[in-house]
């Protein structure tokens, strides 16, 4: 079949009036009962009610009163809505036994029907065995193809019925608009209905300015609107929402003031759709004022615009507002309780979240695909697997349908669980697998340390033809920067160049910190000199990045460049400044930027922050006020911070404040058996060789083992690991023996060394 999808002005032509076929009269045999059934039949439909239309037609026939062409229609459309194909089946025999079959609004009827209940090579058939078809048969199937999004076949079908000289509606242009989203398309039918004089019909106008907004035309989408001699409601709810659909505030705002200025004042549409806005641009406080206008203009508040105040307040980060909210709702919906439960988690209330959805089925509402998936996400981000197959196995046994976001919720939860078996399995059956999709598997590997098995999804993802995106390359920076394979991070960065993947900050940012964790700080400072702007994360990367190197002057020298650029310090700025300066010894310098904080920036220090201050001034020797300001900012014991205290009496010999430590580390964790080798080292650095003995008898009596320290090195690729005390490595007798022989070497050397340096003195005394 020839796919003629785009119209042009040049293919429109006038077709010949002959060839129209106009609507038939109702049959002249058509006795008045008949009229007076249709009627009633006809009524109830527009309201609504298919199942009295159906009842009405029951009473039909038990009074022997016949049908004619204008009984059915209503009868196939209730049989639609109520999901009742036999019955519906049923009339379509009966209208053949009695002669309607061609009748093109039976046929057209009928071809909803069965569209309706998938049946699409049915309805085709009974459109193309038509043998005269007007407008209503043709409007039909356009209209069914473009609801099905084969926009291809509903344009070929239009263009055929206009070169059989059938003139089309602007019903037909307007069912052909439905399933449109690209401009050109649109832009098309813009012309063809200038062309047939339809600019005048109001709901096309409308569905013609939703068009060019769903295909982010907003552009055009004002010029239409500015040239409409009438507009109504819809009218401005389409523009307000196209400028919506690209966070246009201040033009939605300006929208809103001319709209009432014309005498016309914003309907609960109006108002949901300003709120959408508020919420994507989490402007909370508009929000709230968009709140009271609702309140003020004294609309009820339905389902749907009660759910976009509770999705605008969670966006704000206002949870409890929006949860009040839900909880005085009567009357919720699917919609509210997948919009509640999102919120939740994005609100990183994951446990509130789940606790919503186990409310959700207590009252008997069944959960949609968007909810599983929110459901999924929130075990995911509490790392619990327990709940999370729990939660899977509900959906497999109760047969609920999976799109491909729920499934990528399973992908991401049990890779971040750890159980990456589970998680390809997930991703193998799945029968579409979107860019989505890829990144969740390769991110679940980079995650649980498997960089290698990552890449090969990497190349497997570029053979399945899904472009690789900026999420999927930070990813594998990231993994690379994790277990310091400099050589896989330096073709990825090739891989990024040759793809065009840059300028792209999340990726360039990524770049800086995979050479710097790699220790290449040559290659970081020339990523951060070629990025074309730089952000608080980037110079975070690269501060950080020179201060765990042990380059605390240059990380002081580019925070003072950060300052000078006129981004304001936030939280996570300062703490990298102040973890290279507490690296480096960098007392008095740490110290003034811990002050500035709060007196410069306004910037209230957190436990970080004050983590980072203890162990400055630890290092210092200050022990005494490290100790005491740990006493005073730490309302709770925090084991690390007691970790750093304890290091820095054992470096300063502070025996007594180190047992008082010592205590409450064994007391905080008594069953740690880090903290028990962390106390022997403590005894072994003061010659308290009986406080060791007993440190590490206790320990074994409880039967702890310590983790054994272990290293890797990175070489072409492939990464090999190391554990203290363990020869269990294939080639161990080889390494031991080259260690050995280059101790051998270096002994040699320092003894050259040695007898030079004797020699020079010897030579320089005789000189005396």
């Amino acid at each position: 079949m020839p796919s003629q999808s785009y119209l042009t002005l040049a293919s429109l032509h006038k077709p010949n009036p002959h060839s129209l076929l106009p609507k038939p009269h109702p049959f002249s045999s058509s006795s008045p009962a008949t009229h007076s059934f249709n009627a009633t039949i006809n009524h109830l439909s527009s309201q609504g009610s298919h199942l009295q239309v159906l009842l009405t037609y029951s009473s039909m026939l038990k009074t022997h009163v016949p049908s004619d062409p204008y009984t059915f229609p209503s009868l196939l459309k209730a049989c639609s809505f109520l999901n009742l194909f036999p019955l519906g089946r049923s009339f379509h025999q009966r209208v053949v036994v009695s002669g309607f079959s061609l009748d093109p609004y039976i046929a057209s009827s009928l071809i909803n029907f069965y569209v309706k209940f998938g049946l699409f090579d049915i309805a085709r058939k009974l459109f193309d065995l038509m043998p005269e078809r007007n407008v209503v048969p043709w409007t039909t199937i356009i209209g069914c193809y473009s609801r099905l999004g084969s926009v291809n076949e509903a344009f070929y079908l239009f263009n055929r019925m206009r070169d059989e000289g059938i003139q089309p509606s602007s019903v037909t242009v307007l069912s052909l608009l439905f399933g449109v989203s690209e401009v050109v398309r649109v832009r098309c039918l813009h012309g063809c209905a200038i062309f047939y004089g339809f600019m005048s019909d109001m709901s096309l106008s409308n569905s013609m300015l939703n068009g060019y907004g769903k295909c982010g035309n907003v552009g055009d989408s004002r010029k239409l609107f500015d040239c409409m001699d009438r507009r109504d409601i819809v009218s401005w709810n389409s523009l307000i929402s196209a400028y919506a659909q690209i966070g246009g505030l201040c033009e939605v705002l300006q929208l809103l003031k001319t709209m009432r200025v014309e005498g016309l004042q914003p309907d609960p549409q109006t108002f949901g759709l300003v709120l959408s806005v508020a919420a994507s641009r989490g402007e909370l406080m508009f929000g709230r004022s968009v709140h009271g206008q609702i309140l003020r203009a004294g609309f009820d508040l339905d389902t749907h615009l009660e759910t976009s105040l509770i999705v605008m307040y969670l966006k704000g980060g206002s949870v409890d507002v929006a949860f009040r909210m839900f909880e005085r709702n009567s009357d919720k919906d699917v919609v509210l309780w997948t919009a509640m439960i999102s919120g939740l988690v994005q609100n990183e209330s994951s446990d509130k979240a789940l606790i919503v959805f186990r409310q959700m089925l207590n009252f008997g509402v069944k959960p949609s695909t968007a909810t599983i998936a929110s459901v999924i996400t929130a075990c995911a981000q509490l790392g619990s697997f327990n709940l999370g197959k729990l939660i899977h196995g509900y959906v497999v046994r109760q047969e609920l349908p999976l799109d491909s976001a729920a499934q990528n919720s399973l992908v991401t939860m049990y890779a971040k669980c750890g159980h990456l078996d589970k998680s390809s399995i997930v991703f193998d059956k799945m029968s579409k697998r979107d860019l989505v999709s890829w990144n969740a598997i390769v991110t679940g590997y980079v995650q649980n340390g498997y960089v290698s098995k990552a890449l090969f999804l990497f190349n497997e993802m570029r053979i399945d033809h899904q472009i690789p995106d900026s999420i999927t390359i930070v990813s594998l920076l990231q993994g690379c920067a994790s277990t310091g394979q400099l050589y896989l991070g330096k073709w990825i960065h090739s891989f990024v160049i040759r793809n065009s993947l840059n300028p792209c900050i999340m990726v360039d940012t990524s770049l800086v910190d995979m050479y710097c964790k790699c220790g290449d700080l040559d290659s970081a400072q020339r990523c951060f000199t070629q990025m074309p702007s730089h952000d608080l994360v980037s110079w975070s990367t690269i501060i950080a990045g020179y201060g765990y190197h042990g380059k605390g002057e240059t990380a002081l020298r580019l925070y003072s460049e950060f300052l000078g650029s006129g981004i304001k310090p936030n939280h996570v700025i300062f703490l990298s400044i102040l973890s290279s300066c507490s690296h480096n010894g960098l007392i008095d310098q740490g110290l003034k930027i811990y002050e500035s904080m709060t007196k410069s920036f306004g910037v209230t220090p957190n436990l970080e922050h004050h983590a980072c201050l203890v162990d400055l001034l630890g290092r210092a020797g200050r022990v005494e006020e490290a100790y005491n300001l740990y006493k005073k900012v730490f309302s709770d014991p925090v084991l690390d911070v007691l970790g750093i205290l304890l290091d820095a009496c054992r470096a300063n010999g502070n025996n007594e404040l180190g047992d008082t430590i010592a205590s409450d580390i064994l007391m905080l964790r008594p069953m740690s058996a880090g903290n028990y080798v962390q106390l022997a080292h403590c005894y072994a650095s003061t010659n308290k060789w009986e406080e060791v003995g007993e440190a590490w008898t206790h320990m074994r009596s409880l039967g702890l083992r310590k983790i054994p320290g272990w290293s890797f090195i990175d070489l072409h690729g492939n990464i090999t690991t190391f554990f203290t005390d363990h020869n269990s490595h294939p080639q161990f007798q080889e390494i031991v023996f080259t260690l050995k022989k280059l101790r051998r070497e270096m002994v040699k050397m320092e003894e050259v060394d040695i007898n030079i340096e004797s020699s020079y003195y010897i030579h320089d005394n005789n000189k005396c």
